[in-house]
């Protein structure tokens, strides 16, 4: 009897990520996902410049390695370019929300009939743990050793609540994936976006709340901790659009 079966959509590549850290999890989601839709052997994924740089290892289907921030631009030629290839961007918070904030929004402006897997965990990671645009008011990094003040650096940027009102995007929903409950729960969100894709629906964008422990300075189970107490207050989870359950 199988009890458990690593899916095929993940290669025998060990991961590089640190000890704690949940890019392993979202790994295993979205290509779990791929793999029972059917579309793995029809999938493009576009990899980011961040902790996920090395993501092409990792997933088991065709990868393109896109310049900072310029994942959604890539998505939108390889897309264009062949209609029938299913393509998403994997992107961390430095990469989609800070240098890539342009691609990302007029992407979505276009409706693009890409998929989005954005992965925020608050703080520039690869780099060496700097304040990113979604870093916290008051919380410290490597450039805010007094806390993020918003007096004089502004507050973090909220992508979902910034793309629901964005015409063009289709789906929106910010998951995490600190508990059982969260990771089913963002498991669904990540298969929908991609079944939208499948249908010809467009834009679809998941925000997956995630932990790193080491640029926050915590063990892996207080990291998970932070993350319930302050992430999720600040970036409340929830489907933020859903234009075609609307238009039911």
């Amino acid at each position: 009897m199988v009890v458990f079966d690593k899916t095929k959509g993940l290669t025998e590549e060990p991961l590089h990520y640190c000890p704690g850290c949940t890019h392993g999890i979202i790994h295993r989601l979205v290509a779990e996902s791929l793999e029972e839709l059917g579309v793995l052997d029809k999938t493009v994924g576009v990899a980011s410049v961040g902790c996920s740089v090395f993501s092409y290892n990792y997933f088991n289907c065709d990868m393109i390695q896109a310049a900072h921030g310029r994942a959604p631009a890539v998505a939108t030629g390889a897309k264009r370019a062949d209609p029938s290839k299913i393509v998403f961007t994997y992107q961390g918070d430095g990469d989609l929300a800070a240098i890539g904030t342009a691609e990302t929004v007029h992407s979505a402006a276009r409706n693009e009939n890409i998929t989005i897997i954005f992965v925020n965990n608050a703080i520039y990671g690869m780099t060496g743990g700097q304040m990113a645009p979604t870093t916290l008011p008051n919380q410290i990094t490597q450039t805010s050793p007094y806390g993020r003040d918003v007096t004089v650096v502004g507050y973090p940027v909220k992508v979902c609540e910034m793309l629901k009102e964005i015409d063009g995007a289709s789906y929106v929903e910010r998951v995490a994936v600190n508990n059982v409950k969260n990771i089913m729960a963002a498991k669904k969100a990540i298969k929908k976006a991609f079944k939208n894709q499948i249908e010809g629906k467009g834009f679809s964008l998941i925000e997956v709340l995630s932990t790193c422990p080491t640029n926050w300075g915590l063990k892996p189970v207080d990291a998970i901790k932070w993350l319930d107490e302050n992430m999720e207050k600040y970036y409340p989870l929830g489907v933020y659009k859903d234009k075609y359950k609307e238009e039911k």
